[in-house]
């Protein structure tokens, strides 16, 4: 197994990763970090979950968290569309990604069904979505209602600061501001589940402060494929280190379900597992659209 560090860069700017490689056949896994993440907030989850599931991992900051480049701020509303649309496909191309399961927590997981719902990529092969967020509820509100203050009064600056450096406050004030803006109650990326067409994993809490089991209700009257959803006990909004154990088992059943590497597109010479030709593999679903409802 090897790990690496390091910086890519893709037409928008400079981008922290994490890479776990091993010898493996098995779809990659691609980390898609929560509203507050980055590389470094995963903690030790791409080791255990590469460990667990015989996967190799990548894990990325994206723009405005970690060590990646800054974004300008206020975000706009539609800010999760966009990183779907604009920046996740060339960071797969750029990496090598060939066939690889996205697993999004919170802000990502609603990234991945943005994207799985509107591109049609062929390494795509399932999608596991950790607390997902497709529409506004009043309790996600009251909860970045808090953190606020916690951030403004409390300490949680100081807790976030390791984890993102000088990116701290573009990195809470683009995700905060953007969800506490009044447009954003509207906000819903429903409309993206009902074309969604890979086998799908929904991991969920009972005790999310950030979401209720509406929006497992949702996925449950929109998705089309096949679906699983494990409602965690004694969890709040994080599994994946709330109850870690039980997370890792069940993102390594799903894993086993999904079928091992194939022919790839094309060859590389440093692909997580193989490379795929994204002008082949990677279309827009006709009629998606990448601008708030």
């Amino acid at each position: 197994m090897t790990i690496d560090n390091q910086t890519l860069v893709i037409k928008e700017g400079r981008i922290e990763y994490r890479r776990i490689t091993r010898e493996s056949r098995k779809p990659a896994l691609v980390l898609l970090h929560e509203g507050l993440g980055s590389v470094a907030l995963w903690k030790d989850f791409p080791d255990r979950v590469a460990e667990a599931s015989g996967c190799n991992v990548f894990v990325f900051s994206r723009f405005g968290y970690g060590n990646s480049d800054p974004v300008a701020l206020p975000r706009p509303l539609s800010y999760m569309q966009d990183e779907a649309l604009h920046n996740l496909g060339p960071i797969l191309d750029q990496m090598g990604v060939a066939d690889c399961v996205l697993l999004g927590h919170s802000d990502g997981a609603s990234i991945a069904t943005v994207y799985c719902g509107s591109i049609r990529d062929d390494r795509i092969k399932g999608l596991v979505m950790m607390a997902p967020h497709f529409f506004t509820e009043d309790l996600t509100l009251h909860s970045i209602r808090q953190a606020k203050s916690e951030f403004e009064s409390g300490d949680l600056r100081k807790k976030l600061e390791p984890y993102h450096g000088a990116n701290v406050d573009c990195a809470f004030r683009g995700w905060n501001n953007a969800w506490l803006d009044p447009g954003f109650k509207q906000w819903n990326i429903e409309r993206y589940l009902t074309t969604i067409s890979v086998p799908v994993l929904a991991i969920q809490g009972q005790n999310d402060q950030y979401g209720t089991v509406h929006q497992l209700q949702s996925l449950e009257n929109n998705i089309t494929t096949a679906l699983d959803i494990v409602t965690v006990p004694d969890c709040g909004h994080s599994p994946h280190r709330d109850q870690a154990d039980t997370t890792l088992q069940a993102v390594s059943k799903f894993m086993a379900t999904i079928s091992p590497l194939q022919e790839p597109c094309l060859p590389s010479e440093s692909p997580l597992n193989h490379t795929t030709n994204p002008a082949t593999c990677r279309t827009r679903t006709e009629g998606s659209d990448p601008k708030l409802p």
